[in-house]
């Protein structure tokens, strides 16, 4: 017996020995793996977001702005198997716990747990509804089938008030608030063009958003909490926490109230002129900051985005990404450079022939005439092809090639955009003769709008071309402003040569009732005022000959306001219309710039002009 008793110990150590020995190695060998396995299994990073700057106009109104929001979760399956614990601790408050049969309690629990289910749907509705300022109505029957429903988690309001949710979650077991930040556009389509949008995880995808994300969207904070087997938060258990640092905020030099009349124009422009597209840019003249810069179907962010890019809307922005050829509104450039190398006045009386014929290739003007006595400032007002190319080959294709350079076509100006495209400029080393017969025409290169608007803008700016900004301020998130590059300054030609060219292009808004002294944009003319510009017409490529077509254009407009003190410069482009943009006869764009000036030297009180000296002669009699 001492013997069997002694194997017993023995055996008893042995086996102790082992089981010590055995957990002694699962803790030293595997203990940190489980124990990590452990942590990993329980522990949930969450993300604290920053909020995202707002972006406004010249004048402080909000283009774009982020309001924070939050939303109320819940785990109806958990709900449902706790509150039987939830509803017992409240009877027993309550003294009624005592007095319900022990073998009634489970059914009178169950009972009761959709009697508090169906409490807290009415109750949650009635409480957001009747703060409307956070939410629309809310449907307690909506709320009751969530409760109800068989899921581990679910959303059970998606848009809350934040203290409105807190309020609810508060009062409710196993509600739970969860916060976020929603992107707001005041104004629809309007600049959506330029602003762009963000993605449904906050990142900018689109236009400013995009190119300033790294400004706008600042920081995002973290911190951890511990969760239970069944997925809610361990209270006291949040740790680690790091703060965000939100966005910081930009004002853009868009002027929205011009930005919202141009926008509304090009749309009734192009469903009168049956176009398939219009696009606008207007720069402050001594400046170059971006007033308006607009087109026609631009997508609402605020609207189903799926439903209006089936329809054919977008969300890009095709004046600064979308090149084309420009046209006659291009031959401004040859005149600069005449008066600049004083190898023509505006008075010089030329006599242009019907046709001209350049290194093999032949051009005619737009109608047929035999040779007329034009003057210099009459090749531009009346805009014959074979005048210009006549000018231009006083300057040379060396002299013309650098102007082209000096005036920015065929280099991006560095708007603060994405997309930008640098147009479409043929090295000079390329050019054949052909090339010089249509590069002073408009024909064989291509410009953004805001190319375009900026040539003119130089112009009007005494001759020194500024690069075009869309950015008037930016602070960081403290309010601290944020320097920004100052924009390139080129001097193009002489102040005297600038002033002198704008005066001569107020021949193209001019009239003469017996057509013999009128330029070819004469409805783009306002009364009170002196105004310059230059129509143009630019046959499009047809896909199947590739050659230009005889039934698409491009039909453009440039213009300064006013030519005596200028203060605008409004640049417009209409893709194949099929009659004016008021729905009349012919295809001209001059009608929709005197809309634009009008308004916009109407709403800012602009002196009206001296007094015309007298019509000018553009066609000797």
């Amino acid at each position: 017996m001492r013997q069997r008793i002694a194997l017993v110990r023995v055996l008893t150590v042995v086996i102790a020995v082992v089981l010590i020995g055995r957990m002694a190695f699962i803790d030293i060998a595997w203990g940190p793996e489980l124990a990590a396995r452990a942590e990993q299994q329980r522990t949930r990073v969450f993300e604290d977001h920053a909020k995202r700057g707002e972006i406004v106009d010249r004048q402080g109104k909000k283009l774009a702005f982020t309001m924070r929001s939050s939303m109320l979760s819940v785990h109806p399956n958990l709900l449902r198997d706790e509150l039987p614990y939830v509803i017992k601790m409240d009877l027993i408050k309550e003294g009624k716990w005592g007095s319900i049969a022990v073998k009634d309690r489970d059914s009178v629990l169950e009972g009761l747990v959709d009697t508090y289910l169906r409490n807290y749907a009415t109750e949650i509705a009635s409480i957001i509804t009747e703060n409307a300022a956070s939410h629309h109505d809310v449907s307690a029957k909506e709320i009751y089938q969530t409760l109800t429903s068989d899921s581990t988690y679910s959303v059970l309001v998606a848009r809350v008030d934040p203290d409105i949710a807190q309020m609810v979650a508060d009062k409710f077991f196993g509600i739970v608030v969860e916060n976020k930040f929603l992107r707001e556009y005041p104004n629809g389509a309007i600049a959506s063009n330029v602003l762009g949008k963000v993605s449904p995880q906050g990142a900018g995808q689109f236009g400013f958003e995009a190119s300033r994300d790294f400004l706008l969207a600042g920081r995002d904070g973290q911190y951890t909490y511990d969760v239970s087997n069944g997925g809610p938060v361990i209270p006291g258990t949040r740790r680690d926490k790091t703060l965000p640092v939100d966005g910081g905020s930009v004002t853009l030099t868009l002027d929205l109230d011009l930005q919202t009349y141009v926008q509304q124009q090009l749309e009734q422009a192009k469903a009168n002129s049956l176009a398939q597209s219009a696009s606008a840019v207007v720069l402050d003249a001594h400046t170059g900051e971006v007033l308006a810069m607009a087109n026609t179907d631009a997508v609402d962010n605020t609207g189903d985005l799926q439903k209006q890019l089936d329809e054919g809307k977008n969300f890009g922005n095709p004046t600064i990404s979308e090149p084309f050829e420009p046209g006659s509104v291009a031959k401004i450039i040859t005149a600069a450079g005449v008066i600049e190398d004083g190898v023509s006045t505006p008075d010089e009386v030329l006599t242009v022939p019907g046709s001209i014929h350049m290194a093999g290739v032949s051009v005619k003007d737009a109608w047929d005439h035999g040779p007329v006595p034009y003057t210099t400032t009459g090749i531009f007002g009346k805009s014959s092809n074979v005048g210009t190319l006549m000018l231009a080959q006083r300057l040379g294709e060396q002299r013309y090639g650098d102007l082209l350079k000096k005036f920015g076509i065929g280099h991006p100006t560095g708007i603060e955009l994405p997309a930008e495209s640098e147009g479409l400029l043929p090295p000079i080393e390329q050019w054949s003769g052909g090339t010089f017969a249509n590069l002073p025409i408009g024909q064989g290169m291509s410009w953004t709008l805001l190319q375009m608007a900026g040539v003119y803008q130089t112009l009007a700016n005494g001759g020194e071309r500024i690069e075009p900004r869309i950015i008037a301020e930016a602070r960081d998130t403290s309010g601290t402003v944020i320097e920004q590059p100052e924009p390139r300054r080129v001097r193009v030609v002489s102040k005297e040569t600038a002033q002198t060219v704008v005066d001569m292009f107020r021949s193209v808004t001019q009239s003469d009732p017996s057509g013999l002294q009128q330029g070819t944009g004469s409805t783009a003319a306002i009364a009170g005022y002196q105004i310059a510009g230059k129509t143009g017409t630019a046959q499009q490529v047809d896909p199947l000959t590739q050659a230009y077509s005889n039934s698409a254009y491009w039909i453009t407009f440039a213009g300064i306001a006013p030519a005596d003190d200028p203060r605008f410069v409004v640049a417009l482009m209409l893709d194949r219309p099929q009659r004016g943009v008021h729905g009349e006869g012919g295809q001209s764009a001059a009608p929709l710039f005197h809309d634009v000036a009008s308004w916009l030297l109407d709403r800012d009180n602009i002196p009206l002009s001296p007094p015309d000296s007298g019509p000018m002669i553009l066609q000797v009699p």
